[in-house]
């Protein structure tokens, strides 16, 4: 971690953020194990803000088992009441619920398509689209390219894929570059 680089603007002090953005935030992503990660985090952060959840993300891999689909797919009422009670994790009824629903669509995503990364990287033609942002308020909260994926995903099953989750899920996992151009990682 290197406090005296330039680095986009919504980066805090703090150094979980830091490394997040500097090792991760926009790089592209093609495991599908964490792309499905990666979009249930996004979508447990709706209303949150983005520390909130990096705080609580080793907890969440810990009782969700790595985000391993397979294992999920399996969790009973009593599971899910257990995850409830764990002040380590957002406990969102409707969002815990949600990654339990996720991991059933991911998993038939994935018999159709091969892969989640191939589904999913579809949206952007399998390459990382380039922005040339200056200022961190130039960002858009979502596309069209967002609007679509999170569209596609709803009519497949997933829950909390808004588009601006969308969005945000692509810049998490490197389908858009959207570093600002005086950050280092741009």
């Amino acid at each position: 971690m290197a406090v005296d680089k330039i680095r986009c603007a919504w980066v805090s002090s703090d150094s979980l953020y830091i490394d997040y953005h500097d090792l991760e935030w926009g790089k592209p992503v093609h495991d599908d194990r964490l792309l499905f990660e990666m979009i249930n985090l996004e979508g447990a952060q709706a209303g949150l803000s983005w520390i909130t959840v990096l705080k609580k993300r080793a907890r969440y891999k810990e009782v969700f088992d790595n985000f391993e689909a397979e294992k999920i797919i399996h969790y009973d009422q009593a599971k899910i009441d257990q995850l409830l009670q764990d002040p380590g994790i957002i406990r969102n009824k409707l969002k815990v619920n949600g990654v339990v629903t996720n991991a059933k669509v991911f998993l038939s995503i994935q018999k159709e398509y091969g892969s989640f990364d191939k589904y999913i990287w579809q949206f952007v033609n399998g390459e990382t689209i380039q922005n040339k942002w200056k200022h961190v308020s130039e960002v858009p909260a979502k596309t069209e390219i967002s609007d679509l994926m999170s569209k596609d995903l709803k009519k497949k099953g997933f829950k909390f894929v808004g588009s601006t989750i969308c969005y945000a899920f692509m810049q998490a996992c490197g389908m858009v570059n959207d570093h600002t151009t005086d950050c280092y990682c741009h």
